[in-house]
């Protein structure tokens, strides 16, 4: 179906996001938004926009009703849900097929198989994709016969929700005497955060690495992927920091292609259609586990753009507008390195406890290979009603050594002011030396990372440092003051700045 204008069911930076790749294919822009984001930024970019309702997302951002209406109203043809909130809702895709907008994401059925964890669990293992031992999800399952179940598959377990993502919901078991708790509170965080609380067990596979493969796939029948993405630097299941491709997969373009092919292959399953993400646990003997499926746009996706060299949002709206795949497998190479910092208002020295506040200033960092996805700017209040990510930092390079080296003066110039980020975290976790190495898995923050210690090593020998620095600005001023000065006889500043050189060494 042709469409000439789009409706951002979302907020923050990937409804700015969406915007700008409205803008640059031609296509008008329809904004929504809370009491408090009425000043956000992706209200300032959209050629329209509309008020949903007051701050808490149930009262807004939730609101299919009120989309839906919005859309009609302003005759936009298509809706982009970003992720988080409506994105993985399939009654929402139904909803909007049902007024005759297009739903820029897969179908309906696809995201009841693959947005609800446990039905994916079934599908893919009718499919022939390996998953991780634990209860098929299907059902609803007393909390007894869940705490049954992990006894019997043994210790330690997930508890997961079988609805969203980002953490919420799930909880790590590590014996029988805390499964009670652990599925209670899972079930009321899962109620609160998605309005269901069903959840299934899975067995914790330790030492684990948290890679994902981006997928895209047209209405022609067209599946291809776009490469790994590595996403095991993690706090509580949230995602902290991304890469692409994978330390752990590096060079080995054999095990790529197999982990590639079984991401198409569970996209096929379920004839999905537009951007969507397998998840995968790989343990250290590169045996590799379906771990979920979303089926939406993800927030770590600029790191795959950045080595791919294709735009996955613009891909997804020209897929939604019935256009077919303009590449290939064999069209998509890997080239160089990216790495994503995700910026969030929280306190990495306090438990990374929230910050909310004013921003009195926003100084993006900029430069080669430095990409900055954000909602805010200078004036813009963080509530405490969303998620505390402020932007992602972005940077690419032609190796990973260089990338870290390019993420750490992008940091360094990164300024923030009136709320506390964690910026710190991100700093020190690129000096960390098994980070530079490679060798983490998702427990590396939780269990072999400390902000303190990281803060004692960075300090070590300030004396020394000052010192250090002192004669290298002293050098600088010297060179200076040789470059600048007048040549003496017939002997040119150039000759002169070549002996002191030699002078030097």
């Amino acid at each position: 179906m042709v469409f000439t204008k789009v409706l951002i069911a979302n907020r923050g930076e990937i409804a700015v996001r969406v915007i700008r790749a409205c803008r640059e294919l031609g296509l008008e822009t329809v904004a929504v938004y809370s009491d408090v984001d009425r000043k956000a930024l992706h209200v300032r970019y959209a050629d329209e926009a509309y008020l949903l309702g007051p701050a808490p997302s149930a009262e807004s951002y939730l609101r299919m009703d009120k989309i839906i209406e919005i859309a009609k109203k302003t005759g936009a043809g298509a809706i982009h849900p970003g992720y988080g909130f409506l994105s993985e809702r399939a009654d929402f895709a139904q909803a909007c097929a049902d007024e005759g907008i297009v739903f820029i994401g897969p179908s309906p059925e696809a995201i009841r198989k693959m947005g609800d964890k446990g039905i994916a669990r079934a599908t893919m293992e009718s499919a022939g994709v390996p998953i991780v031992p634990g209860t098929s999800g299907e059902l609803r399952l007393s909390d007894e016969e869940l705490i049954a179940a992990a006894i019997k598959i043994g210790f330690p377990v997930l508890v997961k929700a079988t609805a969203g993502g980002g953490g919420k919901g799930m909880r790590t078991v590590k014996s029988e005497k805390d499964i009670k708790a652990a599925v209670e509170t899972a079930r009321r965080e899962s109620k609160a955060a998605f309005g269901d609380d069903n959840v299934y067990i899975e067995k914790l596979v330790e030492n684990a690495r948290h890679i994902e493969i981006q997928i895209l796939a047209d209405q022609q029948g067209n599946v291809i992927h776009l490469g790994e993405r590595e996403c095991s630097i993690q706090r509580r299941h949230q995602k902290l920091l991304e890469e692409a491709p994978s330390p752990f997969i590096g060079d080995d373009e054999e095990f790529r292609q197999k982990m590639g092919k079984m991401a198409v292959k569970a996209a096929k399953a379920v004839d999905y259609v537009n951007a969507g993400t397998i998840e995968c646990l790989v343990d250290k003997d590169k045996n590799f586990y379906f771990l979920e499926m979303n089926t939406r746009i993800q927030v770590e996706h600029p790191v795959t753009e950045f080595v791919t060299g294709v735009d996955i949002v613009k891909s997804q709206i020209r897929i939604a507008r019935g256009r077919q795949l303009g590449y290939t497998q064999e069209d998509v190479k890997m080239n160089g390195w990216a790495i994503e910092c995700r910026i969030n208002a929280e306190d990495a020295h306090n438990n990374f406890m929230p910050s909310t506040g004013y921003i009195s200033k926003h100084a993006a960092p900029t430069g080669p290979g430095v990409r900055v996805d954000s909602g805010v700017y200078t004036g813009f209040d963080i509530t405490p009603y969303y998620d505390s990510m402020i932007s992602k930092l972005v940077v690419w390079s032609k190796t990973r050594a260089q990338a870290i080296l390019r993420m750490r003066r992008a940091l360094e110039e990164y300024r923030i002011v009136g709320v506390v980020t964690n910026i710190p975290f991100h700093q020190n976790m690129m000096n960390q030396h098994r980070f530079m190495a490679g060798n983490f898995d998702t427990s590396f923050v939780e269990e072999r990372f400390s902000m303190e210690k990281a803060d004692e090593n960075k300090e070590t020998f300030p004396e020394i440092a000052a010192i250090i620095t002192t004669l290298v600005e002293h050098q600088h001023t010297e060179r200076s003051a040789q470059i600048i000065q007048r040549g003496k006889r017939d002997t040119s500043n150039w000759k002169w700045v070549g002996r002191w050189e030699r002078m030097q060494k």
